[in-house]
């Protein structure tokens, strides 16, 4: 690309690269118990927020225990930003019901990134977070060294809602050109 006047000054145009630290996959693994908001059942998505990015897993029609397996990728600039994840319930003739929700840090996750953990046995637990009022885990949340990558598998109660849980993975992807974790 040629600098034009109608091109942005090198530096406005990658400033994103620069702040970008790498993309966070999240998981959406599935719905355990969760609210029944139509009839006898509900249809249920979940919806991931990081700031202003929006991301959403497909509906899966009449089930409270709900696969989705569904990867949801956000671009991390600011690790102390919370994410928040909502599980609604999709209606088609009115507005999608709010089945509760949850909110999660990624800073203990992205500290166990920072280590060099070259040469550690795969499967060893690098970090152990327990659920605390501070956070929406149902259990305790372990964050693996597991084939040469950092994962976090979370459960996490679903809050404003009278039952149900989300179980995701968190999983780290280092992008190219960007500021990176060191």
């Amino acid at each position: 690309m040629t600098d034009s006047p109608k091109t942005p000054a090198k530096g406005g145009s990658k400033s994103l690269m620069e702040n970008l630290l790498g993309l966070l996959r999240i998981r959406v693994k599935r719905g355990v118990n969760l609210a029944v908001r139509d009839v006898r059942s509900s249809d249920p998505y979940v919806v991931i927020k990081m700031g202003k990015q929006k991301l959403k897993t497909r509906v899966i029609k009449k089930d409270v225990n709900p696969e989705w397996n569904e990867d949801l990728t956000l671009s991390v600039t600011d690790p102390s930003i919370p994410i928040q994840l909502t599980v609604y319930d999709h209606d088609t003739f009115s507005k999608d019901d709010k089945m509760g929700d949850a909110e999660f840090g990624i800073v203990p996750y992205i500290e166990a990134l920072k280590m060099n953990l070259e040469g550690v046995a795969s499967g060893t637990t690098v970090t152990r977070i327990q659920p605390s009022r501070a956070n929406c885990l149902a259990e305790e949340s372990c964050i693996l060294w597991k084939d040469g990558k950092v994962v976090q598998d979370m459960c996490l109660r679903l809050r404003n809602v009278e039952c149900g849980e989300v179980e995701i993975q968190l999983q780290w992807i280092d992008l190219p050109g960007s500021k990176g974790l060191s």
